[in-house]
Order: structure tokens, then sequence, then C-alpha cells
């Protein structure tokens, strides 16, 4: 017999949640390992099986995006792009229904900062990768929970632009897509962090600064996506960053999206580049092997982001692809509050689930479609 869900066993304060089990692991399976491992946070790990929520649990969710948050900042000590990075990339906006984001993860961006090292970079200093990520969640935290640009993050900036290559863009790390696979998508990063700072652009005095922006955009505006996914991540940009794409180019890719969409209404990752363009071309046998290759069904990051891209590019939440999008998340969401997403990369922890859980409540909330559920915002106030 599979044993059920048991939730909020921790402290209220320490905001802890132990998954006990889920009800389609049953005993006598592999022996069961967790996403996220940490303390008392216990998270399964996710399967492409797990049974589907008749409703959206907000609670749920938000409960996820937390606990593997705060899982990752405590156990690995880094920024992540599938985690931490993402956490801080998306979860400020959600201020407003959410409640307000983890102080706790914020510090530790900070702290890295201010130290300038990680434990898992071999020589001993941040990589461009985590700078970026850093810069681009205190960008976003300024913008919609202080309300106004803080010195770290001017100082994220600030050291951001110092390691930039002449070329425009920065080292990379290009084996993990689709967040780490391109120095071309993490440009889009550091442009949306560039975009999103309150008031850090229109106040650049520094002429080192004003070129190292201009080097970045004039990047962007030269260097063809390395795909299609490319191509979405460079329109969420633009949307922030006036200037990178002409109204035709936005306007092709808007149709180059909408073209996407899967019968169900959702969109899959992996229609949106070959497998031998993700990252270094190392994962391209193990997609082609895939039983789903053919055709691969939709996931939650890659319906969440095309919302979101479309949405922030001014795209009505009336438009039909939107609507029938929305439909797709609300109709799947998995038991666990997670929305699943295949990895790209290998088939055991599945991190993409993070970002394709975070995305797609970002993508409700911008289609008006996000479901009211005070307690949501009650435990994620509740989170230190």
């Amino acid at each position: 017999m599979g044993r059920q869900v048991r939730r909020w066993l921790g402290s209220a304060g320490m905001g802890i949640t132990l998954f006990l089990g889920l009800p389609w692991i049953t005993e006598g399976e592999e022996p069961f390992k967790y996403q996220y491992e940490f303390g008392p946070i216990r998270i399964p790990r996710a399967q492409a099986d797990e049974p589907m929520r008749q409703k959206v649990s907000v609670a749920l969710a938000t409960e996820y995006v937390e606990q593997g948050a705060f899982a990752w900042t405590r156990h690995r000590k880094c920024v992540t792009c599938h985690t931490n990075g993402t956490y801080m990339a998306l979860r400020p906006s959600l201020n407003g229904p959410l409640g307000k984001p983890s102080q706790e993860v914020r510090d530790f961006f900070v702290k890295l900062l201010q130290d300038g090292t990680s434990q898992l970079e071999t020589d001993g200093e941040l990589s461009d990768s985590q700078l970026i990520y850093i810069a681009r969640g205190l960008a976003e935290w300024d913008a919609h929970v202080s309300g106004e640009l803080s010195a770290d993050t001017g100082l994220a900036l600030e050291q951001l632009f110092e390691r930039q290559l002449p070329t425009g863009e920065w080292h990379a790390i290009r084996c993990w897509p689709p967040l780490e696979s391109s120095a071309f998508q993490e440009a889009t990063v550091a442009a949306l962090a560039v975009g999103v700072a309150p008031g850090w652009l229109s106040g650049l005095a520094d002429q080192r600064l004003k070129d190292g922006v201009k080097r970045l955009m004039d990047y962007l505006r030269m260097v063809k996506p390395p795909h299609d996914y490319g191509r979405v991540v460079l329109l969420w940009a633009s949307a922030r960053l006036a200037g990178l794409l002409e109204e035709r180019e936005k306007a092709e890719i808007i149709q180059m999206i909408r073209r996407k969409q899967r019968p169900d209404g959702g969109w899959s990752i992996r229609t949106f580049a070959q497998p031998e363009q993700w990252g270094d071309g190392s994962r391209a046998e193990k997609l082609r092997n895939e039983k789903e290759f053919p055709n691969p069904p939709s996931d939650g990051h890659q319906t969440g982001l095309a919302l979101i891209a479309l949405r922030e590019a001014g795209v009505s939440a009336r438009d039909p692809a939107i609507r029938r999008g929305v439909r797709w998340l609300l109709r799947n969401q998995r038991q666990s509050g997670r929305w699943w997403t295949r990895s790209l990369n290998t088939d055991t922890y599945h991190f993409i689930t993070y970002s394709g859980t975070l995305y797609p409540l970002v993508a409700l909330h911008l289609s008006g479609a996000l479901p009211e559920e005070p307690a949501a915002a009650d435990h994620a106030q509740n989170r230190r």
C-alpha cells in the first residue's frame, strides 16, 4: 500500500514541510529518492506518472517552491539557475498574491555577492553564471518587494559588467540546458536584470557601465539565437529592455510560439530546439532515444514560459492562445503541487520541474487566472 502525503509537520515558524511519501510510490519499488533533501525537508522525486489534481492548489505549489529553495540554499550553499536562481528571478513578482518571498534566500545572495566566493567553484570565485542570477534576483526583489534600487543590486550589476567579455556576453556554462546552455541564454537573463532594476539604467552616469549595456544590447541584436527557445527568452528580455527587438521581429517570435502550441493547449520544451542544439550537444542521443521523441507532451516549464513571454510582449489575456494555455495549466497540476517537466539532462532529479512549477504560477498570475487561496500567502509569509 502506498503512503499518503503528510504535510506541515515542522514548526510553523520554520516553515518546514516533511514529505513522508506519495500515493503513487508503493512498497517494493527502487530505493526512495528525494528531489530535494536537507534536514527535515524531504521532497520526493518528480515522476511522469504522478496523478493529476482535480483542482489547482496554489498552497501546495508555493510550499514546493519555498521548500525547494530552502533545501538547495542551505545544503548546496551556491546559486543555481534551476532552483534558488529561478526562485529569486520569479518569486518576487508574486509578492502580491503569495506574500513576501524569503528574506533568507535574498540574504544568502547578498552574502555570496559580498564574499565573492562559492564553495562549489573550484577557483574559489563566483562564476559568471552565478553572478548573472544574483544580479537578476536582487533586481527583481527591488522591483517587486522593496520598490527601490538597493546598493546590493547596484554592486551586483557593477561587478557583472566588470566581468563582461568585449563581445558583450559572459563566460557561460553550456552543459545544463535549458537554463545553463548558452552564452546567449544567460545574456538574456542579464538583460532582464538591467531592464527590471528600478532606476538603475536611467540613472547611469558611469560611461563604462553605459558602454557595457550597449555591448550587451548589440550582442543580443546581432547574434542569432541558438534555437527557438532562445528566441522565446529574447522576446521576454525585450519586454524589459527596450530596443532589443524591432516590432517585426517581435511579431515573428510571437507567431512562432503560436505555431508551436500543442493541440491540448500547452507547449513542449522539446519542440523548441533540435536535440543537438541543447547546450554542448551531449544530450542529443538521450533525447532522440526518448519514447516520446516523435510527439513530446506539453510540460509545465515551456507552457509557463510561453505564456509569460506572450503576456509580457503585450498579448491579451483574452487571446485564444493564452486562454488555451491557461486551461492546460489548470488541468495539469500534479498531486504534489508541481507541474511535470522531464529533464533534458538526466532522468533522475528532474530539477526542471522547479521552474516548471514557478513559471506556471507566474503565468497564471499574469493572465489573471491564479486561483485565490489565502493559505498560500499565509504559508509564504511564515517562511524565513
